[in-house]
């Protein structure tokens, strides 16, 4: 009964809600969180006056911004946590999939979307700034959507309250969501290990635990150990992509001719695939960069800043980081090896052969090892963000924080050696009633972010 419940509200979050006929005999299928999410972020893309675009010299500015306090983040720190999550298997087998069902016209919408979830991001992450809380357990500050939307109905019933409805689904919703993801991270990493080194799932999957244990059950290790793996990767995976461009740059304007011809359907318009290649490409930078889903905000909120703007505008730029920067290094890896090599693959098997055209054997050992960063990465992540929700569940106490530390290394065992489908669904839905919950509360909170951004405008032109 609850296995048909889950799957029922994973159908009716994720699944074909509209069907829009196209030419050609197809249709756009298009699922209720695109509906959501796509109008929230033109609108306070319009709203901030294409903030991403116009503002993004401040963005890497606000990178800079020094903290006072010691237990606190700096913005610098915060955007590495967010970056943990956001670079993550998405960036891999998500980019991989979008394109092996909607071709290299899925790229493009990609850049789109990123550019306009910038905007979301900003908004949320500013709110978490502007209600955010001392953190008594691990010191600096703790806050997030759970905070702002308990906040916003504390004003409007002019009177304190220990718990707000929403508040408390949102917190359930991502302690649910980040407890699924942790099975799909040790199931990719385990299975990836096992096609580059024939290593067993058992080994792996214990070595995982063992050293993911050591590191999250500690009070202060999960940041430290972020600062210093987060930076590495990401330069690492950047550098191999730069140097696989190199190798073929006489074949880049043909992989931007193919991005563009195939993102308005040119290529696919007799068959009818624009829908394919549209919506691939959407969610995927939505889903990739969680702009709009209240993930990243856990971590704005515990940057120290002297005005809320500059953690909004720090985690706009995680969205460029994560969907224009690292996805589309998948994408070139992908595109720039010969059709005829890749035609028919999917999923990692697609990724490592275009790797060993490139690379050799060494690149199929390279995107093992980087998948094992990113998705343990993403794994330190989610746990820093449920640090916020578990307290706004069961307050200010050491056994609530360490029972869910627990359970998701209960759940990363489990996950290395067997892939339950139920559970990633459930990861899914957890997502889906997450982005709800914050979607409701961004347009009416949204108004002190755009005022705050007004102030700060206001501020930088005396």
């Amino acid at each position: 009964m609850i296995v048909t419940l889950i799957e029922k509200v994973y159908s009716f979050l994720w699944g074909d809600l509209v069907q829009i006929p196209l030419p050609g005999g197809s249709t756009l299928g298009i699922s209720l969180l695109i509906i959501l999410l796509i109008p929230t972020g033109i609108y306070f893309t319009v709203r901030t006056r294409f903030l991403p675009i116009r503002l993004f010299p401040d963005m890497v500015q606000a990178l800079v911004e020094k903290k006072q306090e010691k237990n606190s983040l700096s913005s610098f720190q915060t955007l590495i946590v967010s970056t943990a999550t956001r670079v993550g298997m998405g960036n891999l087998i998500g980019v991989v999939a979008a394109i092996s069902a909607g071709g290299a016209g899925a790229v493009f919408w990609m850049w789109v979307t990123a550019i306009i979830g910038s905007s979301t991001a900003f908004i949320e992450a500013t709110l978490a700034q502007l209600y955010k809380e001392k953190d008594p357990l691990y010191g600096g500050y703790r806050g997030g959507p759970a905070y702002y939307i308990h906040a916003y109905v504390e004003e409007k019933q002019k009177k304190k309250r220990n718990k707000v409805v929403i508040s408390v689904l949102f917190a359930i919703s991502g302690l649910i969501c980040w407890c699924g993801i942790s099975q799909v991270i040790s199931n990719s990493v385990v299975s990836s290990f096992k096609n580059a080194f024939s290593i067993p799932p058992i080994y792996m999957t214990v070595v995982l635990v063992a050293v993911a244990a050591v590191i999250v059950l500690r009070k202060d290790a999960t940041v430290k150990i972020l600062d210093m793996v987060v930076p590495v990767m990401a330069v690492c995976y950047f550098a191999i992509t730069i140097l696989i461009i190199v190798m073929n740059l006489g074949s880049l304007p043909g992989v931007f001719a193919r991005i563009f011809e195939e993102a308005f359907g040119f290529r696919q318009a007799a068959a009818g695939g624009f829908g394919a290649v549209l919506m691939n490409g959407i969610k995927r930078g939505l889903f990739s960069n969680e702009a709009g889903s209240g993930s990243a905000p856990c971590a704005a909120a515990a940057a120290e800043c002297d005005q809320p703007v500059k953690a909004g505008l720090v985690q706009a730029l995680g969205v460029f980081v994560d969907t224009i920067v690292i996805c589309s290094c998948t994408a070139f890896i992908m595109l720039l090896a010969p059709e005829e090599k890749v035609t028919g693959l999917s999923g990692m098997d697609l990724l490592q052969t275009a790797m060993e055209h490139h690379l050799g054997r060494f690149g199929v050992i390279f995107i093992a090892a980087t998948l094992f960063l990113f998705s343990f990465s993403t794994f330190l992540g989610i746990l820093f963000y449920a640090r916020c929700n578990v307290a706004y569940l069961f307050g200010d106490n050491w056994a609530s924080q360490t029972a869910y530390k627990v359970l998701a290394l209960v759940m990363l065992f489990i996950g290395g050696l067997a892939a339950y489908t139920f559970v990633w669904d459930l990861g899914d839905v957890g997502i889906g009633l997450m982005t709800i919950f914050n979607i409701i509360i961004l347009y009416p909170q949204g108004e002190k972010a755009l005022k705050e951004l007004k102030e700060y405008e206001k501020e930088k032109r005396k």
